[in-house]
């Protein structure tokens, strides 16, 4: 009885102490990992913090997590996955719960799947975002490529118009268009208009940007076409009773088309890619979306991603010119 009374008396007391030996040989075999770590050799210190032992009922410091941990970064970073899955798995049988444990073995397995497999998971994952943002740079693309034709051609036929008011007016907006960076004429209309009273949301700013930016570039493609149909086709049109206008609209600008086609296609084909600059003025089009969908998962997949799509669109637009040239030039090869 005796005896069992002195036990009882002193077992918190002998287990606080086997606690207390225990948290001290976790704490030796944690500074000896470390030391090993230093000195490069990560092998050993894989071996050291593996023998820190899973916590008793008192549960431990933090040595068993922080050990286990450890070995499983520095076997990932050896490439060795297999290993470091393990030493998660061991860790989650004992704090299933722990968030930085989950995250870390998801990061493994995703480390231990297949490349091609990896890549058909993130293209599921986000071609339907990107494709969702590819809609607005259509958009955007779409509207300047109907708007600045027009643009164009009134700021070349002014450019080439005998009132010199007109002629200078319209060589001042091509001097200004062409020779500003378009960032800067997009940042000028949407924030700096403002300023003056003129508010824009992002979607007519960068509507108005691209439109006048590109009819400037079109406008001296369009005017180099015209003046080199010759000026006997003037003439001729101007004897049979045509006026000016009538002559330029049924028998100059006409003859035009196969001259500027090329240089307007790739003209068109560069707006696809400048479309990327209205990300920079919150509009939300393929470029923005695939930075935001980068920076949220440093994946760098979506970026390739968002090549490839780029690529398909400069692809049309190209084919279709192509055919628009071999059309315009057939009378030729007769």
């Amino acid at each position: 009885m005796a005896a069992l009374l002195m036990l009882s008396l002193l077992g918190p007391g002998i287990q606080a102490a086997n606690a207390s030996a225990q948290t001290a040989d976790a704490d030796a075999l944690m500074r000896k990992a470390n030391n090993i770590m230093v000195t490069g050799d990560l092998k050993g210190a894989v071996e050291i913090y593996l023998q820190i032992p899973k916590p008793g009922p008192d549960g431990d410091q933090g040595q068993f997590v922080s050990s286990r941990m450890q070995a499983a970064r520095l076997e990932f970073a050896a490439k060795d996955f297999s290993a470091a899955l393990a030493v998660m798995d061991e860790l989650l049988s004992v704090y299933p719960e722990n968030i930085e444990a989950l995250k870390f073995r998801e990061a493994v397995k995703e480390a231990l799947m297949p490349q091609w497999q990896r890549l058909m998971r993130d293209t599921v994952k986000f071609v339907p975002h990107l494709l969702k943002g590819s809609l607005m740079t259509l958009l955007l693309v779409v509207f300047t490529m109907v708007i600045s034709p027009f643009g164009g051609l009134l700021i070349a036929l002014g450019r080439i118009s005998k009132l010199k008011a007109i002629s200078r007016f319209c060589w001042f907006v091509i001097w200004l268009f062409r020779g500003t960076p378009l960032l800067l004429q997009l940042f000028f209309i949407y924030y700096g208009l403002p300023a003056i009273g003129i508010t824009l949301k992002p979607i007519p700013a960068a509507l108005i940007g691209l439109g006048l930016n590109y009819s400037a570039y079109l406008a001296e493609i369009i005017r180099s076409g015209i003046i080199s149909i010759d000026q006997g086709q003037m003439e001729a049109a101007e004897a049979i009773g045509m006026s000016y206008w009538q002559a330029m609209r049924r028998v100059i600008i006409p003859q035009t088309f196969r001259v500027i086609l090329p240089p307007v296609g790739n003209e068109f084909i560069a707006l696809i890619k400048d479309t990327a600059l209205v990300s920079t003025i919150a509009m939300v089009e393929l470029m923005r979306t695939a930075d935001q969908l980068f920076n949220a998962s440093f994946n760098i997949t979506v970026l390739g991603l968002a090549a490839v799509i780029y690529l398909a669109f400069t692809t049309v637009f190209t084919f279709a010119f192509e055919k628009l040239e071999a059309r315009a030039g057939a009378y030729e090869k007769r």
